[in-house]
């Protein structure tokens, strides 16, 4: 890491210390707890707060560390983006109550994702409105940081309004006994977004990009307010101005990183592809938790498999060539025998007597096992196929490089059924093991040095990266009807893969507008698993229904036994619930249609 990287890291570090800023910490809807009367050891009071250069700084961190609201080190919170996966290409390996058709108003995660991110929204507000009038600091540098603001307070109503389509907008600081506005209409927000990033872009001290190793890279700039815009417009369907706002984010020089797997690795989380991102260090307290949560027992630190990939995903990856995958074409009629029965395909060479019989007794007919070649069989499902299948998941009978065994870091293999991870079998060991799920590889770290604990991984988290801009914009083009300019952008982020681009074969070709419509839409899900996008494509979309919600669906292993099967309780489902609390604190609010308690 540069010096300037280090510079970087340590000054969004620094933000813990602003978590007392002025109007901000206190002025949570769901928090009646005057905080603005006391000074908590460590944090800055309000009344002091922006009044020098670097109580401006240590504000503007304190905004920006609001990104990271949702993080818990004592187990998973299911609000960290990439645990939003679990909704469509991902599984939470103990279900969760909005796929399982239970939840309710009371919900602890509509309740907290609110909290946080109007935490963001109070942040940016005083910022906003306290660093021209109390700030030192030069004027240009004010201007910038205003700009930063305005797109901070812009990414936390998006999200709002991604999840509950309409919301109580506050455009400056408040006070808790004031906080009691009603909803603003979905169109309001979006104005309300749309207004913010359009003053971020015409700032004129507010750079386009920031370069790898510049002090200030992980701050906005005028090419993620235009890529934040850009996708703003896709949600109101003004599709020109999206392709318009897609465009100038290449003109301001970002691209794609030329390896995909490699692309997540530390030492490229300063990319041109990366345009905005959290930012982490591996220093404990200051690093992510997808080790954590999506590693192994065999991952450095121990760590739970919390958050698994769906066997849906791994069945969409196409073959190298870009034709679709089928499993009859490995394992003839596997796609119409009962799930229960697949199982003996992914049994390791050689059973002992008593799995063979432990098999059995689960019902399994074991004619069809190979005992000298039923892995190689089963690799040749995985063989072959678009390189990201095997860049984000740990398939059947692949290995990792994971923590130390006996002295030394340890390539595991990903075994059924599973034995031990002692030498010399060294079984990828999970804490699920009595189950086979397909695991994550991307952001899951390598071997015993690249992070210092399971809590504390360093690279960070891209929100906003080019491939999603192109993918987008691909999108925004197609449903214009002009969907021959659409292909090139998805054959940009197709070749990077290495997987057939469009048109270069009858597996490939597109038909029309809404094959492309498709086709971007299965780019989308196989390009961004473990990044928290997904879900919110399919409710954008109106598909999540369809694509998660079909009979037979839910927690299931490899093979599609389910153990916990998902509901789908209603359309009603693509809008969140306001949290109860938030609608018994303010009488003011109106709650989303058919969500009872």
């Amino acid at each position: 890491m540069t010096n300037k990287q280090h510079n970087t890291k340590r000054y969004i570090q620094q933000s813990i210390l602003a978590l007392a800023i002025a109007g901000s910490a206190g002025f949570m809807s769901g928090c009646k707890s005057d905080l603005l009367d006391t000074v908590p050891p460590g944090n800055i009071a309000s009344s002091t707060m922006w009044t020098t250069d670097n109580l401006t700084d240590l504000g503007v961190a304190g905004v920006y560390n609001a990104l990271r609201l949702g993080i818990a080190t004592g187990g998973a919170s299911g609000r960290e983006l990439y645990m939003y996966d679990r909704f469509v290409t991902s599984i939470g390996r103990d279900g969760d109550a909005l796929l399982q058709g239970t939840a309710t108003t009371g919900n602890g995660m509509f309740t907290n994702v609110w909290k946080e991110l109007y935490e963001g929204v109070h942040r940016a507000n005083d910022a906003i409105t306290s660093i021209p009038a109390k700030s030192p600091s030069p004027a240009e540098k004010k201007a910038r940081y205003v700009a930063e603001m305005k797109f901070m307070r812009a990414y936390f109503y998006m999200r709002l309004n991604q999840l509950w389509k309409g919301v109580p907008v506050y455009l400056e600081p408040v006070p808790v006994d004031q906080m009691n506005r009603g909803r603003e209409t979905e169109q309001a927000v979006w104005d309300v977004v749309v207004q913010d990033l359009t003053d971020a872009i015409n700032e004129p001290e507010l750079p386009m990009k920031y370069a790898k190793g510049n002090a200030a890279f992980g701050h906005a700039t005028k090419g993620a307010a235009y890529a934040l815009r850009g996708k703003a417009y896709m949600y109101l369907e003004q599709w020109a101005l999206a392709a318009a706002d897609f465009q100038k984010v290449r003109e301001a020089g970002y691209s794609l990183f030329g390896n995909y797997y490699e692309l997540f690795r530390p030492a490229n989380e300063q990319s041109d592809e990366m345009i905005f991102s959290i930012q982490y260090n591996n220093v404990p307290g200051f690093g992510s938790t997808t080790q954590f949560y999506t590693g192994t027992r065999s991952s450095f630190g121990s760590c739970w498999n919390s958050y698994m990939v769906h066997p849906d995903l791994v069945d969409r990856y196409e073959n190298a060539d870009g034709s679709p995958f089928d499993w009859d074409a490995v394992i003839p009629g596997y796609n119409a025998m009962p799930a229960k029965q697949r199982e003996v395909y992914f049994f390791r060479n050689n059973l002992t007597a008593a799995e063979i019989t432990a098999a059995k007794n689960r019902g399994v007919n074991m004619d069809a096992y190979l005992p000298d070649g039923n892995e190689q069989r089963i690799a040749q499902a995985y063989a072959g196929r678009d390189p990201r299948l095997t860049a984000n998941v740990i398939t059947p009978y692949s290995t990792y490089l994971g923590r130390q065994i006996e002295g030394a870091d340890r390539v595991f293999t990903y075994r059924w059924p599973h034995r031990n991870e002692n030498l010399p079998t060294l079984d990828l060991t999970t804490d699920t093991r009595t189950f086979f799920y397909y695991l994550h590889r991307k952001f899951v770290y390598l071997g015993s040095t690249e992070l210092p604990d399971r809590t504390t991984g360093p690279t960070d988290f891209p929100l906003i990266r080019f491939a999603d801009v192109l993918l987008m914009w691909a999108e925004a083009l197609n449903e214009q009807g002009k969907t021959d300019e659409a292909v090139p952008l998805v054959n940009e982020v197709r070749q990077r893969a290495g997987v057939g681009l469009l048109n270069s074969s009858p597996a490939t070709t597109v038909t029309g507008q809404d094959d492309m419509r498709q086709r971007i839409r299965h780019e989308r899900r196989a390009e961004f698993p473990n990044e928290g996008i997904s879900f919110f494509d399919e409710m954008r979309w109106k598909t999540w229904k369809e694509t998660v919600f079909y009979t037979g669906n839910g927690v299931k292993e490899i093979w599609g036994n389910v153990n916990i099967p998902y509901l789908w309780s209603g359309d009603y489902l693509y809008n969140w619930a306001i949290p109860e609390q938030e609608v018994q604190m303010n009488g003011n609010l109106r709650q989303n249609p058919d969500w009872i308690n």
